[in-house]
């Protein structure tokens, strides 16, 4: 399969601090950027989720009845979330999932309400594997938040990533502004 993008190492789990400092909350602050795309109840996954900069206010936003589906390659990335849900108190609205290298290996029964890929496709080695196992685990409707690093991904490497999103039955619905990144919002059609 074509790839669509540069893969890059994954991120060790060693350099995880890095990942949920105070200057990375002020520049891609989580809770704005994800504002207005998640609601009480709603049922996510955190793609890449790492340490759980993004999980943890995800946790809050779905609130008690929802639940976030927190996937990463490193073992010790889930037991870093899990660490911080638990002083958190949010631990139970979390689902740990490890994933293969090669795929997600999500329940495509699930029919997710919103999916969060943040700074992580171009570390996938099949992106249009990726794209598709996203679709299938999202609801009709259900959205994708997409969003890749300038530095790493040039604007015809997002083109390519953005088509091979389409080609999987997710189509862009809303370009977004995210500090420093290509970003855009997609649908699952159909």
């Amino acid at each position: 399969m074509t790839q669509t993008a540069h893969t890059h190492d994954v991120c060790s789990a060693e350099h995880a601090g890095w990942l949920s400092t105070p200057v990375r909350r002020l520049i891609t602050d989580p809770r704005r950027i994800l504002r207005g795309l998640v609601r009480p109840g709603d049922h996510v996954v955190d793609l890449g989720c790492g340490p759980g900069f993004f999980t943890l206010p995800l946790a809050a936003a779905v609130g008690e009845q929802g639940q976030v589906i927190a996937v990463d390659l490193q073992p010790a990335m889930l037991e870093k979330l899990r660490e911080r849900a638990s002083r958190q108190g949010v631990v139970e609205r979390i689902r740990l999932h490890q994933c293969a290298a090669e795929s997600l290996a999500l329940d495509e029964s699930s029919a997710l309400d919103f999916a969060l890929a943040f700074w992580m496709v171009h570390e996938v080695p099949d992106a249009p594997r990726f794209f598709r196992e996203v679709a299938a685990v999202l609801r009709p409707g259900g959205s994708l938040l997409l969003v890749e690093p300038k530095g790493h991904v040039g604007s015809s490497e997002w083109a390519a990533t953005l088509d091979a999103a389409r080609v999987a039955g997710l189509v862009v619905v809303q370009p977004r502004r995210v500090a420093l990144s290509r970003a855009a919002l997609l649908e699952k059609t159909g």
